[in-house]
């Protein structure tokens, strides 16, 4: 089965007003007020201080972004990643719901926009400059989302060239897409390595006061197991010998249970450099 057949390609396209403006003016003023060059700082206003309708916007665009590079796998080409087919349903299915709740919040900033920039008059004083601000009838096109899904490139190219030509091409096409999916699957590795040493690492640390133990270090290597099965395109057996492992004898202990129970952190921290020395093995060969 090809990678085409396994995998697809999604950009993730996002933009937003920042409400933020390098002020030229002010700048030079504070420069001349010590006595430097212009260039050893910048002054950047923020339009609209303290108001939490965009930084909402922004929270949720953060967080879309972030689930969207944790579901998908890098592809080589930036701002494009590599979606697995067994995750498509799933994911798309989450990112249109995250989706719908960041155009609430934009709609519910836009509402209010005329009111935030009147705020702003009297926050900035004599910093406020009207030409800094878009007309309320625009503001709305500055708020823009989409996910873009494209086959991966096969080799099957009908293209009127020499024959000569076609084979370089699809030769090279070829190994891009190897590369590509080596590639991928070894970020799947890494991904799963990271987790457990960052157990390792908070399991070690744990009498540490200035190293805390929290729910989220176990929490987040349960959700990565979860999520792993549908990642793991090229259904490499180890990968899921290992996630298996993690899951099992990692993933399902509780946070009170190695806090209270020396012997029992000392045994998991014992599994985890051992699940940690097999994944070496393997991804040694990726």
């Amino acid at each position: 089965m090809q990678l085409s057949d396994r995998a697809l390609l999604v950009q993730l396209n996002i933009s937003q007003w920042t409400a933020r403006k390098f002020d030229r003016k002010t700048t030079q003023e504070v420069a001349t007020r010590h006595g430097v060059n212009a260039a050893v700082g910048r002054y950047n206003k923020s339009l609209l201080p303290m108001n939490d309708y965009l930084t909402m916007v922004h929270q949720k665009s953060g967080f879309i972004r972030n689930k969207f590079y944790e579901n998908t796998l890098p592809w080589g080409i930036e701002g494009t990643q590599m979606l697995p087919t067994a995750n498509y349903l799933t994911f798309i299915s989450e990112f249109r719901r995250e989706k719908a709740e960041w155009e609430t919040l934009r709609n519910l900033f836009v509402s209010n926009y005329g009111s935030l920039k009147a705020d702003a008059k009297r926050f900035l004083g004599p910093l406020f400059n009207e030409a800094d601000y878009p007309p309320e009838d625009t503001i709305a096109a500055k708020f823009k989302m989409d996910m873009a899904v494209f086959p991966v490139p096969s080799n099957d190219f009908r293209v009127s060239i020499g024959s000569e030509e076609l084979s370089r091409i699809q030769q090279d096409v070829e190994r891009r897409v190897q590369d590509a999916s080596a590639a991928a699957m070894k970020d799947v590795w890494q991904r799963l390595y990271d987790r457990v040493e960052h157990l390792v690492d908070r399991l070690v640390k744990i009498d540490d006061p200035k190293s805390r133990f929290h729910d989220t270090t176990i929490d987040h290597l349960r959700d990565l197991c979860q999520l792993l099965p549908r990642l793991n395109f090229a259904e490499d057996p180890n990968l899921e010998a290992m996630r298996s492992e993690v899951e099992n004898k990692l993933a399902s202990i509780s946070k009170d249970a190695v806090v209270d129970n020396d012997k029992l952190r000392t045994k998991k921290i014992d599994e985890a450099k051992a699940i940690m020395d097999k994944m070496a093995v393997f991804m040694g060969g990726l």
